[in-house]
């Protein structure tokens, strides 16, 4: 039994209440109130872990556990409430310190896969809802690159919860149907370029127009264009748009990809938009 005592912290429980606990070490981030909000709002009893301790002279120092216990005193709307808490008695500072910095060293992260997976095991309705739909265009959600698959998981659940259900839908038929399921063609970028074209233009972007205009060029190519544009999505945006555009003479404006959202791109200027209109930088 002494050899398996090693492997055992040297700890009690005990609960104790908010008020009468510590948590304003020099080696300690600063709190989030906007984490502390959100965190309050969903509030889930059985997410909740025991706190952290050390006791140093009779003081309870929380050195794992700080927005705990301020999301359970915003919830309870009282410091008089009591969390279960994990208590060190035999601990100095600098060991505090230290297991403050290093207690996510050798932790492993869950993938968004796996956490679209468990809620899918769960029965959370989202992740069944984007996992029909996914799985109605013969496609399947995965953890990695595969033929059929789909690995871009946070990008389909945050199009879905920005544009809803339809908006997730039209957004994988036009990818679909533009690049029949090509190499990238489900990526991030490219499914947050289409995206945020189906929210701006709406029903003025006609889906057999993009595909038969967009579709003439390779992903790798409008990839090229992006880079040259704008980083990440707003970049393949702005490259598929071109496409879209090519040849016409009334085309969509390309500054309305920008309108109502906040700051505007350095290179926002008429002249220069005027060229991105035009298709340079684009060849049949």
């Amino acid at each position: 039994m002494e050899y398996f005592e090693q492997f055992v912290p040297h700890v009690f429980f005990e609960q104790i209440p908010i008020k009468n606990l510590v948590s304003n070490q020099e080696y300690q981030r600063n709190i989030s109130l906007s984490h502390v909000r959100r965190a309050a709002a969903n509030f889930d009893l059985y997410q909740i872990n025991p706190v952290k301790v050390s006791r140093r002279d009779g003081i309870n120092y929380v050195f794992n556990g700080q927005h705990t216990i301020e999301i359970i005193a915003m919830v309870s709307a009282s410091r008089e409430t009591p969390v279960w808490c994990m208590i060190y008695d035999d601990l100095e500072y600098i060991h505090e310190a230290d297991i403050f910095a290093n207690q996510l060293k050798y932790t492993k992260p869950l993938s968004p896969y796996e956490i679209f997976m468990a809620n899918v095991e769960a029965g959370n309705d989202k992740q069944l809802i984007i996992k029909d739909l996914i799985e109605s265009y013969g496609l399947k959600i995965s953890g990695k690159k595969t033929a059929s698959g789909v690995c871009a998981v946070s990008t389909v659940e945050n199009i879905y919860d920005k544009y809803g259900f339809h908006g997730l839908d039209r957004t994988i038929r036009l990818c679909l149907g533009t690049w029949e399921g090509g190499n990238h063609s489900l990526s991030s970028n490219m499914l947050n370029g289409v995206a945020r074209l189906i929210s701006t233009y709406e029903d003025r972007m006609k889906d057999d127009v993009f595909k038969d205009k967009v579709g003439r060029f390779s992903i790798k190519e409008i990839g090229r264009v992006a880079a040259d544009r704008h980083a990440g999505s707003l970049g393949y945006a702005e490259a598929m748009l071109l496409c879209y555009n090519k040849k016409m003479k009334f085309g969509l404006q390309m500054r309305e990809l920008y309108s109502g959202k906040g700051r505007k791109p350095d290179f926002y200027e008429d002249e220069y938009i005027g060229d991105l209109e035009q298709g340079k930088g684009l060849s049949d």
